[in-house]
């Protein structure tokens, strides 16, 4: 009777070929995807290019200088400036999230840290005002 019920249970999920099915309709999504917007795009867009067409857009504005015009070394502070102070703002999400967390010693010490963290920030902002770092004119 036991031998019965246990012969009887047992199903059949299919060949092992399913398995990969998931897989391959999101490969077909992964090509499909960025193609069809392209393939769109070329039936759509209008063909004939006129002068207006062509001309460089710089915000509406229209360019009175040649493209290999040199910047100030004061526009690559900026950047340099922007890009630093951009990625120590990442660090405050993962600090933001373990903060958050139920072991109130490791929180402690953690704003302990992020105080001293935003303390050489605000240390490092003020020196690159104080320098004329962010001045444009």
């Amino acid at each position: 009777m036991l031998l019965q019920a246990a012969t009887t249970t047992t199903q059949t999920v299919g060949s092992p070929i399913t398995a990969y099915w998931p897989v391959m309709i999101f490969f077909a999504v992964a090509v499909i995807f960025p193609v069809l917007p392209i393939i769109l795009g070329r039936f759509l867009r209008p063909i004939k290019y006129e002068k207006g067409k062509m001309r460089p857009y710089e915000c509406g504005i229209d360019p009175t200088t040649e493209a290999h015009e040199r910047f100030t070394v004061r526009y690559y502070i900026v950047a340099m400036l922007f890009l630093i102070f951009d990625v120590e703002t990442i660090f405050l999400l993962p600090w933001a999230i373990v903060f958050m967390g139920d072991d109130f010693s490791f929180t402690k010490f953690a704003l302990v840290e992020m105080f001293v963290f935003i303390g050489i920030l605000i240390v490092g902002y003020y020196y690159a005002w104080r320098k004329g770092a962010l001045e444009w004119a």
